[in-house]
């Protein structure tokens, strides 16, 4: 079958794009569950930022630029509903048949579970593609059992590092998330907009936006802040990298390497971790975002512990595919769980437990 004029990372790249998996994304928590308003950032929105980052740096490196908005794009792909909120309560129902993590998930989705095409299980993507999301964090020396036998079957090369077109993708996540995490923070009223400011990682960048902008509304201002960060660190990622490589002349160098060959500068690094730990303290485990984290938690217990229960409460399809045994039957319920989306999720809840969860919309 002619396959027509895109290349293999093109392929793999409109594969995710086209999938059920990824337009699920528009509904899935990114910082706040369900939001109500229609400004703040969800995981679809946040996966296309990263993946703009993520292109230009390819574009800048030499790198090819396909594949990297591949891993951009799919990078996220396995979160549940409700985010680490959810994680952590999948987690903890799989504590007897392996746990469960989203990035093994992903690899799970997009591998064995959407699977729209005729001739294969799965989206059959490229193994570059494949081998940059299991490991586009680094080594992975403690694989858990969905990663394992995944390995198993397509040799991801778990113990070395990932392609610089991974390493890139994981990085722009970090731009992407410690940028635009401070606006949704901000408009929900969770973040001090003095405290923020007077931060080192924001107060010099903020200094010359008032320098330049004088007057200037301040949510202009605010908005001028974050693209000026996005732009320091993407500069600052490139002139790092670039050292790191000189010498490096094949991908078997890269893998094969004592560290990740894509970086930040020591100095923003250490920076960067400051300002991630700041974010953690006022805005990711802000009193609120503890509550309805906790809340999360409880709804997707519940889903779990019906569906096992009664089975019969799922989709047709995922009751015609229930495994007998376990620990496949409690993955493969802990499967469908991770699918939903926040509203699904809620929907569902409701409709087994004739009540919608309070509490789980805090903006």
């Amino acid at each position: 079958m002619a396959r027509g004029p895109r290349s293999a990372y093109q392929r793999d790249r409109d594969r995710i794009i086209h999938s059920i998996a990824f337009r699920r994304l528009r509904y899935k928590t990114q910082v706040f569950i369900a939001p109500d308003g229609d400004h703040y950032r969800v995981r679809l929105t946040h996966s296309l930022e990263v993946a703009q980052i993520a292109r230009v740096i390819a574009r800048t490196l030499g790198l090819d630029e396909d594949l990297t908005e591949a891993l951009a794009l799919a990078h996220d792909i396995g979160h549940p509903p409700f985010g680490h909120a959810g994680e952590e309560a999948l987690d903890s129902a799989l504590h007897k048949a392996g746990g469960f993590d989203h990035n093994a998930h992903c690899l799970r989705t997009l591998m064995r579970i959407d699977s729209p095409y005729c001739e294969h299980d799965g989206l059959n993507l490229t193994w570059e593609t494949l081998e940059g999301l299991a490991k586009h964090n680094g080594p992975v020396t403690e694989p858990n059992w969905a990663l394992r036998e995944l390995d198993a079957a397509y040799g991801l090369e778990l113990g070395t590092y990932a392609s610089l077109e991974a390493q890139v993708a994981a990085l722009s996540d970090d731009i992407a998330y410690d940028n635009h995490d401070i606006d949704d923070g901000l408009r929900a009223g969770f973040l001090d907009l003095d405290e923020l400011l007077a931060h080192p990682f924001v107060a010099e960048h903020w200094a010359e936006v008032e320098r330049r902008y004088p007057g200037v509304p301040r949510e202009r201002q605010l908005a001028e802040l974050i693209r000026s960060q996005i732009g320091f660190m993407v500069n600052d990622l490139i002139a790092e990298t670039q050292q790191r490589l000189v010498g490096v002349g094949s991908v078997d160098e890269v893998r094969g390497a004592d560290r990740a060959l894509v970086a930040f500068s020591p100095g923003l690094a250490e920076a960067e971790r400051a300002f991630k730990r700041f974010m953690y303290d006022k805005l990711y485990y802000h009193p609120e975002q503890i509550e309805t984290a906790r809340r999360a938690r409880a709804v997707l217990a519940e889903l779990y512990s019906a569906y096992s229960q009664e089975p019969v409460l799922m989709e047709e399809s995922w009751i015609d595919t229930m495994p007998r045994h376990e620990p496949e039957r409690s993955r493969h319920i802990a499967d469908y769980i991770a699918g939903m989306t926040d509203r699904y999720a809620i929907t569902c809840h409701a409709q087994i437990y004739g009540r919608t969860p309070e509490g789980l919309r805090n903006v």
